[in-house]
């Protein structure tokens, strides 16, 4: 491994533990070393989750490796059944039991048969060449497979969110405003919010469902899956600024065909754009007097990235700048993956307009973090209650964060 000033991309079992650890009525354990889940728990806490799976490892030593020894996990089972009852219990791999050859999911296979009651679910990604993404999209497929139990539609419209994980900056936030806007505009209730807020009943009746809503890449082999089982419908995509939200609101009309509560949306436009009106000319000014000062640079996951570009060019007046996204499987010509060292000349570089980064990024240059729209984090955030990025009440938040920026 080489070395990093800053946090390195992380594994695929950290993208799998930020997707399973928010979920309600189920115990997590991860077969390897016992500092591995204290750290992450921190982090979790640190993220808002704070009340979903229990955590637990097993510990490993070294007549385990020695041995291929797993009868700590039998065990640590055994106490978790007798102690929190769990319908689910999740096992997680870590880097020594992969390195050395374990398999995880034959050891669930013969345990299941000793705990009937409680299904056990072995994840992967364990090893030191998967990263973090790439344990999302395992993560979120999985659970589809293994929870959802075959249902009847609810009788009126409902939905489903894929891809709301506690790695994405503000996913309690923006998650909370697509579910006030589908309220406000169609009147209809989410079956499951995977992951952000979720119980492990919630994923069993995703199948009652009527639309699937894809908020990240990684979450579209899980929509597929449902849509073969139970003919769900999805649409993949984060709804940001005014007009773009209207346009994410038009695609999921034209699935449902259902007729749209126009007296909601015309007072979430009047309302945003009234709140927008005092800097639009701002905006326009700075455009044509100093458009360097109107360069947006971003750097996160690439789907946050495209969103925010997307809606600073085009309703603001804003020009692209250098972005980047943070995963080498995600790369593409309009924003490429960059190292770290890619980056920090970036961010070095940097003089006029908006940068838009992690928040250990602007934290260590000196930066405002209130421009964060990615992690690493180095705040704690113990709440679902901040400003969204997405939606309405994103698209102010962005434009109010931009504006003072200017100042």
């Amino acid at each position: 491994m080489g070395l990093h000033r800053f946090k390195p991309i992380p594994s695929g079992r950290m993208g799998t533990l930020w997707t399973i650890a928010s979920i309600r009525d189920a115990a997590l354990i991860e077969f390897g070393c016992m500092g591995h889940m204290l750290y992450s728990s921190v982090t979790l806490e640190r993220s808002g989750v704070y009340d979903g799976c229990k955590l637990y490892s097993t510990h490993i030593e070294e007549t385990d490796i020695a041995f291929g020894d797993t009868s700590r996990l039998d065990k640590t089972i055994e106490n978790i059944i007798e102690k929190d009852s769990p319908k689910v219990i999740f096992l997680l791999p870590s880097s020594i039991p992969e390195v050395i050859g374990i398999d995880l999911k034959a050891v669930c296979e013969s345990l299941q048969l000793k705990y009937p009651e409680v299904k056990l679910i072995p994840f992967g990604c364990g090893g030191l060449d998967v990263k973090q993404h790439q344990g999302v999209q395992e993560a979120l497929l999985l659970l589809v497979k293994e929870l959802p139990v075959d249902i009847k539609k609810t009788d009126q419209p409902t939905f489903n969110i894929i891809g709301s994980c506690a790695d994405i900056f503000r996913f309690q936030s923006d998650a909370n405003e697509i579910v006030r806007i589908m309220d406000g505009t169609f009147g209809i209730k989410p079956v499951c919010v995977l992951s952000s807020d979720t119980s492990i009943e919630d994923i069993e009746n995703m199948g009652s469902a009527h639309l699937n809503i894809v908020l990240r890449r990684e979450g579209i082999p899980a929509a597929k899956y449902l849509e073969k089982r139970f003919g769900i419908p999805y649409i993949v995509g984060r709804p940001y600024g005014i007009d773009g939200t209207l346009s994410w609101i038009d695609k999921i009309a034209d699935i449902f065909n259902l007729n749209l509560n126009t007296e909601f949306l015309k007072k979430e436009r009047k309302n945003a754009r009234k709140q927008l009106k005092p800097v639009i000319p701002l905006f326009l000014h700075i455009a044509k007097s100093h458009p360097d000062e109107t360069v947006l640079s971003l750097g996160g996951h690439a789907d946050v990235v495209s969103g925010i570009l997307s809606f600073g060019c085009s309703e603001l007046f804003l020009s692209k700048g250098t972005c980047w996204c943070d995963s080498p499987d995600m790369g593409s010509e309009e924003i490429p993956f960059f190292s770290e060292d890619e980056w920090i000349r970036v961010i070095k570089s940097h003089k006029k307009g908006f940068l838009m980064a992690s928040g250990e990024a602007l934290d260590w240059s000196g930066r405002s973090t209130d421009m964060q729209i990615s992690n690493p984090d180095t705040k704690y955030r113990l709440h679902p209650y901040d400003s969204p990025f997405v939606g309405f009440r994103g698209a102010v938040n962005l434009a109010n964060l931009w504006i003072n920026e200017t100042n």
